[in-house]
């Protein structure tokens, strides 16, 4: 079992609720093992193990079963560091769920996150590992009560989104769950899951920043460096993005380059529980994201950059990853 860990930082938020109820914060971290003056460095981490021990205490001290909702109160954008900044300067809030998929390992590494579309609404997973310990289901309600109210921040108080579904079983009494996401909330669902309808997510926010959004994503990239081992799955994918303006690399040639003989180089990846073809549509989608939002770089441009033989054929991979076309996602970033 992997032992995911979260920013420090993150916890003082919980502090912040655990104080407003006249509880001692420090007293309970202590007791769930938690050193409290981490919370002031920036970059200290705890284990997922110890922050889960620190809500079932401050459940329990509390009385309140839905504390995890009212954290979210004592959230800021100086909470999750650069990420918030980069989500605060979002051109959308389809924009903003993608960079949270993107660098969410910066907060945490204890859910894997997704952005999926349906033909009428967007879904955001947070996704439970098997081999990973699984956060405090208050820790779950606390990052969806976020991300909702991320929401309201750039669309207005009254905004609400279409669904949520958690994993947690029933409360005694949800209205406070209701109260807070204003929205139908199914318990013991199969995945922790938020849906968002089309039109909410492809507005443009009018109080976008691209320039400072850029800057905060340069030192997120930075950040998820230092945090991830350079794994072969890391090492390919740097090899690929680095050839594909001279077309579509090959498995043999990315082995060649790193001087490996194809099947070793299969082997390494299937070791990691990855494949080539998937690395490959991977870089190529998160680097079309990346180029289609400056709108002085051509699809011609764009389709060049990322190996293929033309413009069809970009547009029509960046269909099948996306549901849209390249010119509907510029489209919707204006």
């Amino acid at each position: 079992m992997i032992e995911p860990t979260i920013l420090a930082s993150w916890t003082r938020a919980l502090r912040k609720q655990l104080d407003a109820l006249d509880l001692d914060s420090t007293a309970l971290c202590r007791e769930a093992g938690l050193d409290p003056q981490w919370m002031d460095d920036p970059n200290a981490r705890y284990p997922v193990t110890g922050t889960t021990r620190l809500w079932a205490l401050a459940v329990q001290a509390s009385g309140d079963p839905a504390l995890g909702l009212r954290v979210s109160r004592f959230v800021s954008p100086t909470t999750f560091h650069a990420l918030g900044y980069a989500l605060v300067a979002s051109g959308s809030l389809r924009e903003v769920f993608e960079r949270i998929v993107r660098y969410h390992t910066v907060v945490s590494d204890a859910l894997e996150l997704e952005l999926s579309r349906t033909p009428d609404r967007y879904c955001f997973h947070l996704r439970q590992p098997s081999d990973r310990t699984a956060p405090a289901p208050e820790a779950i309600d606390a990052f969806a009560a976020i991300y909702v109210r991320t929401c309201r921040n750039r669309l207005g108080r009254d905004y609400a989104p279409l669904a949520v579904y958690l994993r947690r079983a029933a409360p005694a009494d949800p209205e406070p769950w209701h109260r807070v996401f204003r929205a139908p909330v199914f318990f013991g669902a199969e995945e922790d899951r938020l849906e968002f309808a089309h039109q909410d997510f492809d507005s443009h926010l009018d109080d976008a920043n691209p320039e400072l959004a850029e800057h905060n994503e340069t030192v997120l990239k930075r950040t998820l460096a230092q945090l991830r081992p350079l794994t072969w799955e890391r090492k390919v994918r740097a090899a690929i993005e680095a050839r594909l303006p001279e077309g579509e690399p090959s498995a043999e040639s990315i082995a060649q380059a790193m001087h490996l003989s194809l099947r070793s180089l299969q082997r390494h990846l299937a070791d990691e529980g990855c494949r080539f073809d998937n690395l490959l549509n991977e870089c190529r989608e998160n680097a079309a994201l990346l180029h289609l939002r400056d709108p002085q770089c051509s699809l011609s441009e764009i389709s060049y950059l990322l190996g293929f033989a033309d413009t069809s054929s970009f547009s029509r991979a960046f269909k099948r990853w996306t549901g849209m076309t390249p010119g509907q996602f510029r489209d919707g970033l204006r």
